[in-house]
């Protein structure tokens, strides 16, 4: 019998997450297909909510078209887009369609997406809905109302990895504190950084799940850290991206690489590639991660 992500969040497994987006139109048939290039590589795939604040197709429609074909999913919701209804109902419908893993963010601001003239909502932020979610789990909504067979969900948080930044690790604290399963970080490539970010966090004992984006250029490393907050390429990576006569490749092996020297500091890496996960086998058989998820 296949272990759910739950069974793994208690093991001593090194996880691995991966990253899809939902389709800008109603075919799911290219999501489905890049999902499949995934299975038996990672643990769970996280389906995206309006990533970038771009409009695609709903992360409910999709986690239930994944979940149908044999894959573990973590349903991303955001704060943006909703009021504390919407919200709530939303992971009422998950969990009815067999849903059990969510992440919560805040999420992009609209100013940045395809739709900037959009009103954000931000009724909640992601600590105050991260709180509804362990009040609907103990049977009441945020009215105090009576929620009938109310959900049981895995819940998962997101976080930047620099111990510098002091209103961030207090927030990461807050999050903690409402009872989360996991957390997922923000794209690491400074490893000392990520080193001294564990340690400030010692105290914590959630798996800390660390984020990896393979690098396509120079370019895209200095776009990243310009436009980013919590990513912080290094100029030692920048130059080797710069020097590279193959820099896809390139970006592969340091992504690689990284992956081998976070085994060593938390207990797994979400992957977020840059378009589909064509990929994502190369990058951890490069890693020495072999192909035996379930």
């Amino acid at each position: 019998m296949s272990r759910t992500f739950k069974d793994k969040l208690t093991s001593n497994d090194f996880l691995i997450t991966a990253e899809v987006s939902p389709p800008k139109g109603t075919d799911l048939t290219e999501v489905l297909s890049d999902a499949e290039l995934t299975r038996g590589w990672v643990d769970a795939l996280n389906v995206t909510d309006n990533q970038k604040a771009i409009m695609r197709m709903s992360p409910l429609a999709v986690s239930k078209s994944l979940l149908d074909a044999g894959h573990e999913v973590i349903m991303q919701l955001t704060c943006r887009d909703r009021n504390r209804l919407a919200l709530q109902s939303d992971l009422l419908g998950a969990y009815s369609m067999g849903i059990r893993n969510i992440c919560i963010m805040t999420g992009d601001h609209t100013t940045k997406g395809d739709h900037p003239k959009a009103r954000p909502v931000y009724d909640l932020d992601s600590v105050q809905l991260l709180s509804i979610v362990r009040k609907m789990q103990e049977g009441f909504d945020l009215a105090g109302n009576v929620i009938e067979n109310p959900p049981q969900f895995v819940v998962g948080a997101v976080t930047n990895t620099d111990p510098s930044r002091k209103a961030q690790m207090m927030k990461l604290r807050k999050k903690v504190k409402t009872g989360i399963d996991f957390m997922q970080t923000q794209a690491v490539y400074d490893i000392s950084m990520f080193e001294d970010f564990m340690e400030s966090i010692g105290d914590i004992e959630i798996p800390i799940i660390a984020g990896v984006i393979p690098l396509r250029s120079a370019n895209m490393a200095r776009f990243m850290n310009r436009n980013i907050p919590g990513i912080d390429v290094p100029e030692k990576i920048i130059e080797r991206m710069e020097s590279a006569e193959k820099p896809m490749e390139e970006g592969m092996a340091i992504c690689a690489e990284s992956i081998k020297e976070l085994q060593k500091l938390c207990r797994g890496i979400h992957l977020m590639p840059i378009g589909k996960h064509n990929n994502t086998p190369t990058i951890l058989e490069m890693a020495d991660i072999r192909k035996s998820k379930q």
